[in-house]
């Protein structure tokens, strides 16, 4: 299922639908928000998550009247910030950035999650949707995802990658590509993006899928050495790396998405009021621009587009997993 095909005109029925919503609105009890949101981020300072929450935070701030306060918790692949966002009161006043680890794929990697994401969360809206980058550290003699697979399949189980968590964006697209190449490497989660890439930086790991925000300043600073994409179209900050799919891989594609969710029963009428702000300030013009140079694409929708979108995320990875191998502890 592809979200970014139908996003523009998801979000011209959501503008349009909640273009009478008037601020501030009632809630149980006085007027939304009455006090600071926590905006919870599933990840360090830093990596992807916090980049985007932290870009349209101002703008949501100045609309409702209260401050946004970013709070990152990372851990377990956004599992503690995601559990600290189910267990919240459902009021408005805590909500989360998250992505396909934490709100599609962690229940088919851990067991004894404190949270269910089919259902302890309100959906607010889709944010962001993007391709990961595999970046090599430069003393590694690959140029390109077929020389890559070489190597590791030269050195059975010794190339080491890292990602920002198990069961995140760049967790599964390396997984998708040991399935596809049949090779085996060996995987070191970190707690977020940053970490990660502080990490091949440092020559710990020899590569990463990493969010756009975390790889393309990297690549262009020539620290790293970008390999491939993982969409099926090139990104638009990287023209002349080609996509994993054309480098030998034909079917391949994996998407690195970030939605925002309230705690499950937060009023329908808060969630419409937070769905209408976080689209407006993820279509400001100069926001829309600043994602699309960190290589991703703003896609605001309704909470119902969006809460359909997790549910199909959910099923599709948790087949691949089971297929692959990939289980909980």
């Amino acid at each position: 299922m592809r979200y970014r095909t139908t996003h523009i005109v998801r979000t011209g029925v959501a503008l349009a639908a909640l273009a009478s919503c008037a601020m501030p609105v009632s809630a149980q009890s006085g007027t939304y928000p009455t006090r600071p949101i926590r905006f919870i981020v599933a990840n360090s300072a830093g990596g992807g998550l916090d980049v985007v929450a932290r870009l349209v935070s101002p703008a949501v701030t100045s609309a409702l009247g209260q401050q946004i306060i970013i709070d990152n918790r990372a851990g377990a692949t956004g599992s503690v910030a995601a559990e600290l966002t189910a267990k919240a009161p459902p009021d408005g006043h805590t909500i989360m950035m998250g992505a396909i680890g934490n709100l599609a794929v962690n229940p088919h990697i851990y067991k004894g999650l404190g949270y269910d994401p089919t259902k302890d969360f309100a959906p607010i809206t889709f944010a962001v949707s993007g391709s990961n980058v595999l970046v090599v550290h430069t003393s590694v003699p690959a140029k390109s995802v077929q020389e890559l697979v070489a190597l590791a399949r030269s050195q059975p189980g010794k190339l080491v990658y890292g990602s920002s968590g198990s069961g995140n964006a760049g967790h599964l697209a390396a997984e998708l590509l040991q399935s596809m190449s049949n090779t085996k490497m060996v995987h070191v989660p970190y707690k977020g993006g940053a970490p990660a890439m502080t990490a091949l930086l440092g020559n710990e790991i020899q590569f990463i899928f990493a969010s756009p925000s975390t790889a393309i300043p990297q690549v262009k600073a020539g620290r790293v050495r970008g390999l491939a994409v993982t969409t099926l179209k090139r990104s638009a900050m990287l023209p002349d790396v080609p996509t994993v799919a054309e480098s030998g891989f034909p079917g391949y594609e994996t998407d690195n998405w970030y939605g925002i969710v309230a705690p499950a029963k937060t009023p329908d009428a808060i969630v419409a009021v937070l769905n209408k702000e976080f689209t407006r300030a993820l279509l400001i013009p100069e926001n829309k621009q600043a994602l699309l140079r960190s290589g991703l694409e703003a896609a605001p929708g309704t909470p119902e587009a969006f809460g359909k979108y997790m549910r199909a995320e959910y099923h599709k990875w948790g087949k691949l997993l089971a297929q692959i191998g990939v289980r909980g502890s």
